[in-house]
């Protein structure tokens, strides 16, 4: 990792000059703007909209508040839920919008940017994107051609996390395929924990199951297709994954719960039941990010109470590298367009970064944050494994597509895998009723 990093270092910085020629265009702007500490605040207050809560909040805070001795300005963070696009939408209508919002999906980041709501970030931060991220970050926050998101969180969504003491009693190892995997799972059921708690009541840990199934399963090719709608949700592809991951959920001893139990189960409670003081299940499938939550929440220990094994290969298939991010993104109607703009200007610097990696449960895009900065050497992994990935990484699917189909909660995607968990006995069905909100929010 310190490798590519050296390496993109100095080819970045070779590019500087042609970055500030190129920055008017793709950010708001000059290459003359000051950075987040050279102006002071006081007085300001920068609003910051985003769907973190509880261990994830308390930690973006922490940033927020180096941001505040930095310059002066004050911060205030308000959660947004699951419907970040009906919170902002409604805000913006009240005239009471944020400054500044952490977008967790490229679609919702594109249909906001559509509907004019953006300001282009700023050409210093289009400068330091360029020296401190791989060129795909800057990608991501970009719409026709204008930088309007800096990915400040990054995750690795192919992480399988499980309890060390729970396998050694069923005498268990961590598998290396996905058909291994449920037989790992129904000899812990066996000597009678539940395989897997599955966070059935928030549909985005469900769409994250789908994709990584889909994703090894299918391959690159058809994934990219997919989740560009260039393919239909009824493609035999998709039936096929949707087979593969109904096995997991129609059977009730690797499920904890059941389907039922799952869908009265929100993510942190999933956690809670593998790594709390009573736990009802052996492993949870999620991203990175649970080992914030283990460490925060239930001061375990990541790395001895707490352990991970990749996402494994589904049939023939490789195995699966699915990422996330979220991004900061200016709102034309906020109230502070400056002190915004040198917020998402601090966030772009490994200094913001290194705030949270020390906390845990954190990934950063920036490659030029030394991996030393994680506090511990699982998280050091994860960050090493998404960053080597290179091109076989995919960016969830569910994030690239419009919020009414892929972000939003009791619709869409999230509401049609959580009946396919309550009944997953017909994919076909499921595949056609996808397929159909699909067609209508690609439409749309």
């Amino acid at each position: 990792m310190k490798h590519t990093t050296r390496r993109r270092r100095t080819a970045a910085g070779t590019a500087v000059l042609g970055l500030a020629l190129t920055a008017t265009a793709c950010g708001g702007g000059t290459s003359a703007d000051s950075g987040s500490g050279s102006q002071k605040l006081q007085g300001e207050t920068v609003t910051v909209a985003g769907v973190w809560t509880g261990t994830e909040q308390k930690n973006f805070q922490k940033v927020l508040d180096a941001f505040s001795e930095k310059t002066g300005a004050e911060t205030r963070f308000v959660p947004t839920g699951d419907s970040l696009s009906t919170f902002i939408g409604t805000k913006i209508e009240g005239g009471n919008a944020p400054d500044v919002v952490m977008v967790p999906q490229p679609g919702v980041l594109q249909q906001f940017a559509d509907k004019g709501w953006l300001q282009k970030l700023s050409a210093r931060t289009y400068q330091k994107a360029g020296i401190h991220f791989a060129p795909v970050w800057r990608d991501y926050g970009t719409v026709n051609g204008t930088y309007y998101g800096l990915y400040f969180k990054a995750s690795n969504k192919s992480t399988v996390w499980y309890s060390p003491g729970a396998f050694e009693q069923a005498g268990v190892e961590p598998p290396e395929s996905y058909d291994r995997m449920l037989e790992t799972g129904k000899t812990l059921s066996e000597s009678g924990m539940p395989a897997f708690a599955v966070a059935g009541q928030d549909g985005w840990t469900l769409t994250d199951w789908f994709e990584n199934v889909y994703l090894s399963q299918a391959g690159p090719g058809n994934y990219d297709k997919l989740a560009a709608h260039e393919i239909p949700w009824t493609h035999p592809s998709v039936v096929k994954a949707l087979t593969t991951l109904g096995e997991l959920f129609a059977d009730k001893n690797l499920v904890a719960g059941g389907g039922a139990g799952a869908l009265r189960t929100d993510f942190p409670e999933s956690v809670e039941q593998v790594f709390g003081n009573e736990p009802e299940a052996a492993m949870v499938y999620e991203g990175d990010f649970v080992g914030g939550i283990v460490a925060g929440d239930h001061k375990k220990k990541v790395g001895e109470d707490a352990k991970f094994f990749p996402f494994p290969a589904v049939g023939d298939g490789k195995p699966p590298v699915v990422g996330g991010g979220d991004a900061a993104a200016v709102l034309k109607a906020g109230k502070n367009p400056k002190a915004a703009q040198q917020l998402v200007e601090f966030l772009a610097t490994p200094e913001a970064a290194e705030i949270w990696a020390a906390e845990g449960g954190f990934i950063s895009p920036n490659e030029s944050l030394e991996p030393e900065a994680y506090r511990d050497e699982t998280t050091r992994e994860i960050a090493v494994s998404l960053v080597e990935a290179g091109d076989a990484v995919r960016f969830d699917m569910s994030d690239q597509a419009p919020a009414a189909f892929g972000g939003t909660a009791g619709v869409g995607e999230w509401k049609l895998l959580q009946d396919f968990l309550r009944d997953p006995s017909d994919p076909k069905a499921t595949a056609a009723k996808l397929e159909a909100a699909a067609a209508k929010a690609y439409k749309d």
